[in-house]
């Protein structure tokens, strides 16, 4: 392991934003700020918005610039990359962000019935041989439904044609509710959120010319 690495997990200890899976035995007790995210951690109202798989963390922390008046989570298990969106959101004092490092599959341990409004999926593994590892696919689809408020949104950003299929797939099978389609987003987008805030990924899928894709639907 890299030194890079092994100063960046010492500096995750220090972040107050940061929650570790492996500080919590949420097999046998629950998590301490489940279902009381908004009370005792960001201690107001607004909407609360996770980033799932967010890597650096570069969506959870450019949603989070540009509204203060919602609440930011970003998850990923790869503490190495957590670090960067912890450290950039302390650095710029900004109180409506906090980081998950845990598996996406133990995601109802960590929130309460009803307490999440909208999720983002940022360029996922298409995991082209596993389709119940999708972040989409039913299985998860069943998880998100135990945390997220009715009406809830989901988003969708992906380079994977193939990805972007099977959700569609899965929108029908799941009678979920498509709110935005779009298959282009950089020749029918030109301004706002979507085009205006990039991943480490994203840039580099641009720059190979490769088809961006939106989706959000609706439980």
């Amino acid at each position: 392991m890299g030194k890079n690495k092994l100063a960046r997990f010492e500096e995750n200890k220090s972040f107050c934003n940061l929650f570790q899976q492996n500080d919590y035995d949420v097999r046998h007790s629950s998590f301490p700020l489940q279902g009381k995210w908004r009370k005792e951690f960001f201690k107001n109202d607004y909407p609360l918005i996770l980033e799932l798989g967010c890597g650096k963390g570069e969506y959870t922390v450019g949603l989070a610039r540009r509204n203060s008046m919602a609440n930011y989570i970003g998850i990923d298990r790869k503490g190495a990359r957590l670090w960067r969106g912890c450290k950039d959101s302390v650095e710029e004092n900004m109180t409506n962000v906090a980081f998950l490092r845990i598996k996406i599959d133990d995601i109802i341990h960590y929130f309460g019935s009803g307490e999440v409004n909208e999720i983002w999926i940022t360029f996922p593994d298409p995991q082209p041989k596993k389709e119940r590892r999708r972040l989409v696919s039913p299985n998860f689809i069943s998880k998100y439904r135990q945390v997220m408020a009715s009406g809830g949104l989901i988003h969708l950003k992906t380079d994977s044609r193939e990805f972007y299929q099977y959700f569609l797939e899965v929108i029908n099978l799941e009678k979920l509710q498509i709110e935005e389609n779009i298959e282009d987003i950089y020749s029918e987008v030109e301004e706002g959120i979507l085009t205006e805030i990039q991943t480490f990924y994203e840039k580099t899928w641009i720059k190979e010319g490769k088809t961006i894709s939106y989706l959000k639907v609706r439980l």
